[in-house]
């Protein structure tokens, strides 16, 4: 049984470029293993994004909704991202 499909696909100039030279360098050896590297990753990612919803966006969520005290304002959040900026990048 065949593992594999073949595609045709059609892609913009400054991406047939890319992959074009990804193979001209010899960083890969094909076009087919540049797109399917680039696949690999986007997979990657999704699932990243799926977990990041299931594990930390989700619950946060969950646990707003059932204490809506525990929100904060708008200008809460800045004063508070301004402190850790502040803190980070202060020389010590």
């Amino acid at each position: 049984m065949r593992t594999t499909q073949q595609f045709s696909i059609t892609l913009p100039n400054e991406m047939a470029d890319v992959v074009k030279a990804k193979v001209a360098t010899g960083e890969y050896a094909t076009e087919s293993e540049v797109i399917r590297d680039g696949l690999r990753v986007l997979m990657v990612r999704d699932r990243v994004v799926e977990n990041w919803l299931l594990q930390e966006a989700g619950p946060a969520y969950d646990a707003l909704k059932a204490d809506p005290a525990r929100a904060v304002t708008v200008d809460q959040m800045r004063a508070t991202l301004a402190a850790e900026h502040k803190k980070a990048t202060s020389i010590a």
